[in-house]
């Protein structure tokens, strides 16, 4: 028999993944998904989300299928924006003191 080893993950798949861009993407992914379920939820077809984003068909296709990266963070707020939802954006400090280096972390909440 093979042992199986179990490792804990950090919370963010990317950065399991040794991504460099791993904040970048986790936001992403996170607007992506929120992106399909309202699109799922309205039931609309590609082409119809595709022109109510303003987006080609084959580009609502790809980011519903979770390949992004040619998306901008602003463009899915945008989309959102779009599909009828409110953006609120709140800079405050982080929870932590700031070390010289230490960036700030982003994080994505849904209400």
């Amino acid at each position: 028999m093979s042992t199986i080893t179990l490792e804990q993950g950090s919370g963010n798949v990317y950065a399991d993944l040794g991504m460099a861009d791993a904040q970048e993407m986790l936001v992403k992914a996170k607007l992506a998904s929120k992106i399909g379920d309202i699109i799922k939820r309205q039931n609309l077809t590609q082409q119809q989300a595709a022109e109510l984003l303003a987006m080609p068909q084959p580009k609502v296709s790809m980011l519903l299928r979770g390949q992004f990266r040619g998306i901008s963070e602003a463009k899915m707020l945008e989309c959102l924006a779009r599909l009828g939802r409110d953006i609120d954006i709140v800079v405050k400090p982080a929870r932590r003191r700031a070390v010289a280096g230490v960036a700030g972390r982003v994080n994505v909440v849904f209400a």
